[in-house]
């Protein structure tokens, strides 16, 4: 994975959408709150990953590129 993402919790609904979208890479836990996923496996494509950050009806999942920069929500 090119992309790190991170989920702030406190905006997070439990909406599952980046679940349905790049299940490699969220998962809900115990309180449905979207978790990343730490596999060494099989990984989302980053374009996936994106598209299940943009799906989140809270902007609750944040995107960087390698060099650091946010590019998810701008």
């Amino acid at each position: 994975m090119d992309y790190s993402v991170k989920v702030l919790r406190d905006k997070c609904i439990g909406a599952a959408s980046c679940v349905a979208v790049a299940s490699k890479t969220f998962k809900l836990d115990s309180e449905n709150k979207a978790v990343v996923l730490t596999s060494t496996g099989d990984k989302d494509e980053d374009d996936a990953i994106l598209l299940a950050a943009q799906s989140c009806p809270t902007a609750a999942i944040e995107v960087y590129d390698q060099a650091g920069k946010k590019i998810w929500p701008l």
